[in-house]
């Protein structure tokens, strides 16, 4: 009976871990999502194709930092072209875990 504490506790500390790291992960995927989301319907928008680069990748930051994401004027790209839109972008997320930094990359884009 007592051999089986010690499993027991190894793997209640196995599981604790895992939760932190999913706690810790799960929203800068979540907030990725959103701005993926944002980003594609932006894209599709017809007046979209109206507006200047400049106010597209305003528009495209405004969302990011209100997700709270490290998002640079110069991380976004955005081309006009013949009505249609392409918006990309590159940021990394730096998330601490117990001394050690995991760098996400994260890349959306939209258009065509």
């Amino acid at each position: 009976m007592n051999a089986r504490v010690p499993r027991f506790v190894a793997g209640a500390l196995v599981l604790l871990i895992l939760v932190v790291l999913a706690v810790l992960l799960i929203p800068p995927y979540v907030a990725n999502w959103r701005l993926q989301s944002y980003v594609s319907d932006l894209a599709d928008d017809p007046a979209t194709a109206q507006q200047s680069p400049g106010t597209i990748r305003a528009r495209v930051l405004n969302d990011a930092a209100t997700l709270g994401l490290p998002l640079r004027s110069e991380d976004v790209h955005v081309a006009v072209s013949g009505g249609a839109v392409k918006i990309d972008m590159l940021y990394i997320v730096h998330v601490d875990v117990a001394g050690y930094t995991i760098d996400l990359h994260f890349r959306p884009a939209a258009g065509s």
